[in-house]
């Protein structure tokens, strides 16, 4: 039999060309795949990147809720249009706690990954109450009522546990301190903040929403969008020769 005529097999009976098409993607997936998992490096530590503390992660759960990824993504490509106008592109140890990460692929409103420290409270409070305020033409909708909502941290505490079992490092301790760790981060010259810092460098910890009598989502979500790039210090990365 020649190979054309064996050929013919595929050709014309197609359970047999979809079992084939099969195999062959299983066996390129396998050595695609399996590699990385004895890899110590598919994704390079960078020095600086933490686990968020418990205010940043309940800001980062309403993030997620509301749906923000939707119109805004957290990846700046290595392209030089995207650095100039964001910063410095997206590295990979920079998602490494995110679960789910928030790359995105769409964008109605502009980049996040560099919003951290660009903006000051005022404009985020302003931002969120009427985005039209700040950015006349923006088709964002208004989420004032997040200002107005108590923060709800009573299962913080659980929370941590999980993202631990996922694999972020959160310790025993940071995990017996979320509830204390969420007051200490979103009060003005809490007491506790000295100790915040420590288990979270490079914390912000003041009262966000500009109501310090009480603790809102508005405050999460602010403490969330105000750390959001600035761990890095992108000066030991600045690569211009790896921008197209």
């Amino acid at each position: 039999m020649s190979f054309w005529s064996r050929h013919a097999i595929f050709e014309k009976n197609s359970i047999v060309l979809v079992i084939g098409i099969l195999i062959v993607i299983a066996i390129g997936g396998l050595v695609e795949i399996v590699p990385l998992f004895y890899l110590k490096n598919t994704i390079e530590k960078v020095d600086g990147v933490r686990p968020y503390t418990p205010l940043e992660l309940a800001g980062r759960n309403i993030y997620v809720r509301e749906g923000c990824y939707l119109c805004h993504s957290q990846m700046i490509r290595p392209l030089r249009d995207e650095v100039e106008r964001y910063g410095h592109y997206s590295l990979a140890a920079e998602s490494m706690y995110d679960k789910p990460f928030q790359w995105g692929s769409k964008r109605t409103g502009p980049d996040l990954a560099r919003v951290g420290g660009k903006y000051s409270d005022d404009w985020h409070r302003d931002h969120l109450k009427n985005p039209r305020l700040v950015v006349p033409g923006s088709v964002m909708p208004d989420y004032s009522w997040l200002a107005d909502t108590d923060l709800d941290f009573a299962h913080i505490a659980q929370d941590l546990k999980v993202q631990a079992l996922l694999g972020v490092p959160y310790t025993p301790d940071m995990v017996a301190k979320a509830d204390a760790d969420v007051v200490a981060q979103a009060t003005n010259d809490s007491p506790e903040a000295a100790d915040l810092i420590k288990r979270y460098p490079k914390t912000n910890a003041r009262d966000f929403d500009g109501n310090p009598t009480r603790i809102t989502e508005a405050d999460a979500l602010i403490a969330y969008l105000q750390m959001l790039g600035t761990q890095v210090d992108f000066k030991l990365y600045d690569d211009k020769a790896n921008i197209r």
